[in-house]
Parts: C-alpha cells; structure tokens; sequence
C-alpha cells in the first residue's frame, strides 16, 4: 500500500520515486502546496475506495501516515 502512495506521490508532485521515504513530510520535503493536497488526497480516495474526512487531512503529511489511516479506516 505505501508503495502505490509513494507512486501517486511522485505523479502528482513531478517527484522521482526514490526521493520519497515513508516519512517525508508532503509539504515540508516533497513541496506540495494546499491545493497538491487536495489533489493527492482525491487521488488516494480514488484509488482506496476510501472517503478522507476534511479535519484528518492536515494530519496525514507522510505516506506512512496515510498508509496508517487507511489502514485503520478500512
């Protein structure tokens, strides 16, 4: 699962794939601004099948964490 994150990660930010840890922060480390949030989180529900509450998604900055969440929502 962290795997496909970090691909969507790396599509969405024009990032390369092995910049990407499981604990890179999207803002600070991967330069994503609000709206690539917005993005990437849309993107992640798409591919989850998941819908991500409006108030969790500031918490979920690393791909460990949305993998966590997932996880724990699923």
């Amino acid at each position: 699962m962290i795997e496909k994150i970090r691909e969507i990660l790396a599509e969405q930010l024009d990032v390369e794939l092995a910049d990407i840890k499981a604990d890179s922060d999207i803002q600070e480390n991967l330069g994503a601004d609000s709206l690539d949030v917005m993005d990437i989180m849309t993107e992640i529900e798409e591919e989850f099948d998941i819908e991500v509450e409006d108030e969790v998604i500031e918490t979920l900055r690393t791909p460990q964490k949305i993998a966590d969440y997932i996880n724990k929502i699923k």
